[in-house]
């Protein structure tokens, strides 16, 4: 015996909907006026700043780069007699404040770029940076650690993607790159 189903109504045919004039004001904008780079001074962090440029450009944004200095613990005897922490610390900035103005001027561009030097824990730096100047976007590279030694040494960059005010751009040590120089 052979079965047939109830035939089912076709479906109303749908009407096209109606195209919205997309007028300036209706249409997204991104607005990018402040972009931070973290460098820690490696060939990754120098990538990412590569990629800052770019965006600047575009946005018509300002990049500032940062370098948190950590502090350092020293026995309060090495045989030589005690270390003026001040001066230690004095000295690791100023050589901070002189890498990061030559990675400024090797980035290029034309977008002005700005370096800032703290001393600290680098991601509650970076991220309480990024907060008391408003920053619109992070762009920071990953140095793509696993297993043991992301286990023993963490990640910044985790870090600072979990306590970040802003979005943030990830730069993969290997990846594919879209920024084309020849422009």
């Amino acid at each position: 015996m052979k079965r047939t189903l109830p035939k089912r109504k076709a479906p109303a045919a749908r009407k096209p909907a109606a195209k919205k004039a997309r007028s300036a004001s209706s249409a997204a904008r991104i607005v990018l006026r402040r972009i931070l780079v973290p460098v820690d001074f490696s060939d990754n962090s120098k990538k990412a700043l590569r990629y800052a440029v770019p965006f600047a450009e575009q946005f018509g944004a300002a990049i500032t780069v940062i370098y948190v200095v950590e502090p350092a613990v020293f026995p309060s005897d090495f045989g030589f007699g005690q270390l003026n922490f001040p001066d230690v610390e004095r000295e690791m900035n100023d050589k901070a404040v002189s890498e990061l103005m030559q990675v400024a001027n090797e980035a290029g561009g034309r977008a002005p770029i700005a370096s800032v030097v703290r001393s600290g824990i680098p991601f509650v730096e970076v991220t309480a940076y990024a907060d008391e100047n408003d920053t619109d976007l992070i762009i920071l590279a990953t140095h793509g650690r696993t297993g043991v030694e992301h286990i023993l040494f963490g990640s910044t960059a985790e870090k600072i993607i979990r306590k970040a005010p802003c979005p943030v751009l990830v730069v993969r040590a290997e990846e594919h790159e879209f920024i084309d120089d020849r422009v």
